[in-house]
């Protein structure tokens, strides 16, 4: 299976010969099961004339995944200079297909072919997983420069990100995750697929923008949400006082103040900070 599925040498005798060990400072699980990478890069959709932006490749087992679904292009970026050597192997077997960057995805935002749709694919490194789904769902002007985002987390994050109200998951994540895209938990991938195993399962999700998110500024909904779940289990009227939102405001909004966080949807985190929004602007 490993000799027959792209031509390059298997992952494990890459690994060997290049010295290649996980590091743990990085966030680094390496997954190898080229049955998994194939579902993953499958599940992102049509990638046939896309351009796929992967984060955090490592050796490039999902980046072997992706190629083979005849992409229109892949920018990759790895801060790793290890890994660097492997990706260059898997580039100069697809010529002309694969753009290595060398640099960190929260510092380096690269530049992307205009003309083409873009697609996020990515395991994500563990410990700048959050950040960078945040930084990419924050983007601005929306609709963003991506047409959906495949992404893998440790799997309480991934439920976070899906979360419904009433749920003790849901929370400040899932509200800015569900506001901008429609957001869908896929399968789980065991923690011994990876080498080594992480203590916890991981969980791919699909993200896909919404066109158009109901009407709000995001520095307001990231105010309003950030002190409502800052104090979840206080009632909205004590969490949000220190934000301005007034009794009128839970009228108008027809929400009541007698409500935790957790038990507001999407709609009424975006009416309570357009409602704020308008009162400060009438006073």
């Amino acid at each position: 299976m490993s000799h027959s599925f792209d031509a390059l040498p298997p992952l494990r005798d890459v690994l060997t010969q290049l010295d290649l060990n996980p590091k743990r400072s990085l966030g680094q699980n390496f997954l190898l099961d080229l049955n998994l990478t194939s579902r993953i890069a499958r599940s992102a959709g049509r990638l046939k004339d896309a351009h796929i932006l992967e984060v955090g490749p490592g050796p490039g087992g999902l980046t072997r995944a992706i190629l083979k679904e005849d992409p229109a292009s892949v920018t990759v970026i790895e801060r790793d200079d290890r890994c660097i050597r492997a990706l260059e192997q898997i580039s100069a077997h697809y010529p002309g297909k694969l753009r290595i960057i060398a640099g960190d995805a929260l510092q380096d935002q690269p530049e992307l072919p205009p003309q083409l749709q873009t697609r996020i694919i990515a395991n994500l490194p563990y410990n700048i997983a959050t950040p960078l789904l945040v930084g990419w769902l924050e983007a601005e002007p929306w609709p963003p420069f991506f047409a959906s985002m495949t992404l893998m987390f440790q799997k309480e994050v991934a439920e976070r990100i899906v979360a419904a109200p009433g749920s003790r998951t849901y929370g400040r994540l899932a509200v800015l995750a569900q506001w901008r895209c429609t957001t869908e938990l896929l399968f789980d991938i065991p923690a011994k697929a990876f080498t080594p195993p992480p203590k916890v399962t991981s969980s791919v999700i699909h993200l896909e923008p919404r066109a158009e998110p109901l009407p709000c500024l995001l520095k307001s909904l990231s105010k309003v949400t950030a002190a409502a779940f800052g104090q979840r289990r206080k009632m909205l009227r004590q969490s949000l006082k220190s934000v301005g939102v007034t009794s009128e405001i839970f009228e108008q909004t027809g929400i009541s103040p007698m409500e935790r966080a957790e038990q507001i949807p999407v709609t009424g985190f975006v009416a309570l900070a357009n409602a704020l929004d308008a009162a400060k602007t009438a006073t």
